[in-house]
């Protein structure tokens, strides 16, 4: 049993010396390999595959940032990114630093598909705002609610180093195990590695997603594994602690896989729910507004929940006073509803944001 308020500068290194492909592991492997398999073809086979890749990272960045107890509405953050006023809430300038450090990643890996100290490092960056680099002093502690210590992460940057270049290569290199039980480990030691004095369990859960890009698992990353911890959030630490006090690997591994199999099936529901909606939309404003309708249009309120003005210029539909027209029409057959912005006037689509709002894995 490990001391918790010692740091824990024993962490052994990747791969861990246990059985990792029980029985219960390799039959969760298979069907979570499977359940990415049909998200993954979804995906594929949409007209515009990245289409929805705005609501999705956005949706992950809330959720992953929620388990921080930095708590934000979906109203207040798609609001944010479309409007030009600014949002001075500091929980929802950390989401959409989120965001945009997903983002960062998702484009490291097009041109160098690693997963490195390094990018580590520009994520937490991004993430918190500032300059932060791997830790160098020590009285890093983690604490339960009540403010009992229950896990302190090895300590001084030489050792901290060690560790982050053993996963670091065990990511890249190590071939021996399947993806997502690779996934798994490498999880847990990030994490257990803790090598920066905050934002440590977001650039983590930023990893989860490169990683599925990485491998394959996912061409497009469009899944929010943060939405799983949240709900399960007791479990999620109580099996990242067994791992750390008793080398109960397959807890977690069945945990992480589990969050793979549940999330890309409710994805898969949701994507189905929201390309019918978008379908039966476009129907309905054709045989309505004929003259408004267009595939373009479409695209562009089903981007995201609000739209304006600008957003139907970008794709060219049209000058200020023809797109203008086009959402008060909009707005007057009820595909749209208005709403002043600071200075400006922003249109969003209700029954998107309704599934967005009420497409829990409960339900």
């Amino acid at each position: 049993m490990i001391n918790r308020k010692i740091p824990y500068n024993e962490l052994p290194l990747l791969p861990p010396k246990a059985d990792l492909e029980t029985k219960p592991i390799l039959l969760k492997t298979i069907s979570a390999s499977r359940a990415l398999a049909q998200l993954n073809g979804a995906i594929r086979s949409l007209p515009n595959p990245t289409l929805f890749l705005d609501t999705i990272h956005l949706q992950e960045a809330k959720a992953s940032s929620a388990i921080e107890n930095i708590i934000t509405t979906n109203d207040d953050l798609y609001q944010a990114l479309i409007a030009d006023k600014k949002f001075d809430s500091p929980e929802t300038k950390e989401v959409l630093r989120y965001k945009e450090a997903l983002w960062l990643g998702l484009e490291r890996m097009k041109s160098r598909p690693f997963i490195t100290t390094n990018l580590c490092i520009e994520l937490v960056q991004i993430i918190k705002g500032n300059t932060a680099g791997i830790r160098n002093t020590p009285g890093t502690t983690l604490a339960n609610p009540n403010g009992e210590v229950i896990y302190t992460p090895p300590t001084g940057e030489p050792v901290i180093r060690e560790k982050l270049t053993n996963w670091e290569k065990f990511i890249n290199e190590n071939e021996s195990f399947d993806p997502l039980i690779k996934m798994a480990l490498s999880h847990y030691q990030f994490e257990a590695i803790h090598p920066f004095a905050d934002g440590n369990g977001r650039t983590g859960r930023i990893l989860l997603l490169l990683f599925l890009k990485q491998t394959g698992l996912l061409d497009i990353p469009a899944i929010y594994l943060s939405e799983y911890i949240i709900q399960h959030k007791n479990d999620y630490y109580r099996c990242l602690r067994e791992v750390t006090e008793n080398q109960n690997w397959e807890d977690f591994i069945l945990y992480m896989l589990e969050m793979v199999e549940s999330t890309a099936n409710h994805g898969l529901k949701r994507l189905e729910q929201v390309t019918q909606l978008m379908e039966s939309t476009a129907e309905s404003i054709r045989n309505t507004l004929p003259k408004v309708y267009s595939k373009e249009l479409i695209e562009v309120i089903f981007r995201l929940p609000y739209t304006k003005r600008q957003s139907l210029i970008d794709v060219g539909l049209g000058t200020p006073k023809t797109v203008g027209n086009y959402l008060s029409a909009l707005e007057d057959k009820g595909f749209l509803n208005s709403k002043k912005v600071g200075k400006e006037k922003l249109y969003l689509n209700t029954a998107l944001m309704k599934i967005l709002e009420h497409s829990s894995l409960d339900q």
